[in-house]
């Protein structure tokens, strides 16, 4: 993967506003903060861009405030936009998101009928060849662009140029057919791999975590990271293993931390770092993250990274 190479994403594109009040169902009438810039290919495009990859986002979102913060906070970070489709007819994609005590979440989308899928994807606008195209698979569950995505995976596939895959093996999504069909399908085709433990405990229900670890690697995958949450994460391919540690921090937030995980580890990889930097830093970003409030405000640079390392005792993460 030395050669160069820009990563892409298709999917979602939104403003999110975030409950203060934790427990409120989305239900009481409380503070909120936003808008902040979110969804998951957003997020996880954001963060290469911050470690120094070349990107291009593929998207919709409204010709309003909305959507102006949106390409602000992007163009900022250094994330190629020339991919947004910028609609006049329809408005900016936005959720809603409360917190329990529990750290489960209640989530309301409004994206069908706005920007957020009423988007093209234009052509010439990536090359296949010289593309790492990462799917969050979550974006699959929405009808209206998993065509997008798949023909964006076909296309890179056959064209020479590499996947990444967040599964985000959700079983609200796994239970249509039609999505888990494209899931499967993206997952056979990806280089790097990033599922949570939970993936693998609802995709391989009747396996251990090594021997499901092991199935994929013996497919198509080169590289699989299993991320653990606060437990940190394991980065494996074939013929070495690296074992980090999760960090203690004051979570605020913990949407995109994922995100902001994979696109740490995926650009990095992309730029030649080995696997135990990538991972070392991936696992430092994911910590970070979860300390800011808004799902794309926890994102860090190079210099972020280094210091919280900086910060933390060996004995903190070893590999």
């Amino acid at each position: 993967m030395a050669e160069i190479r820009t990563i892409v994403t298709v999917g979602e594109i939104l403003v999110e506003f975030v409950s203060h009040q934790k427990n409120c169902a989305l239900e009481q009438i409380t503070e909120y903060s936003g808008p902040y810039p979110s969804g998951a290919p957003a997020i996880f495009l954001d963060q290469a861009a911050r470690m120094g990859a070349a990107t291009q986002m593929i998207g919709g979102v409204g010709d309003d405030g909305f959507g102006r913060r949106i390409l602000r906070r992007l163009r900022e970070d250094g994330v190629g936009i020339d991919g947004i489709t910028v609609s006049d007819e329809h408005s900016t994609g936005t959720a809603f998101v409360s917190y329990y005590d529990s750290g489960d979440r209640d989530f309301i989308f409004h994206i069908a009928g706005t920007a957020a899928d009423a988007f093209t994807v234009r052509s010439g606008v990536f090359a296949p060849a010289q593309t790492i195209l990462h799917v969050s698979a979550s974006s699959l569950g929405i009808s209206s662009m998993r065509d997008k995505i798949m023909d964006a995976v076909r296309s890179v596939g056959d064209g020479g140029g590499l996947i990444s895959c967040d599964p985000n093996a959700r079983p609200e999504l796994m239970n249509d057919p039609v999505t888990r069909d494209a899931m499967f399908e993206v997952m056979e085709s990806s280089s790097i791999l990033l599922p949570s433990t939970s993936d693998l405990d609802f995709l391989y229900p009747d396996l251990s975590e090594d021997a499901a670890v092991e199935k994929l690697l013996n497919a198509n995958a080169d590289i699989v990271a299993v991320k653990r949450g606060a437990g940190g994460v394991t980065i494996v391919s074939n013929g070495e293993r690296h074992d980090f540690a999760g960090y203690a921090v004051s979570e605020v937030d913990p949407t995109g931390a994922g995100d902001c995980f994979c696109g740490t580890f995926v650009s990095l990889i992309s730029q030649g770092a080995s696997l135990y930097d990538a991972g070392m830093q991936a696992n430092a970003a994911g910590a970070i993250a979860v300390t800011r409030r808004g799902p794309m405000e926890g994102n860090s640079n190079p210099s972020e990274i280094a210091q919280f390392l900086n910060s933390r005792s060996p004995k903190e993460n070893i590999a």
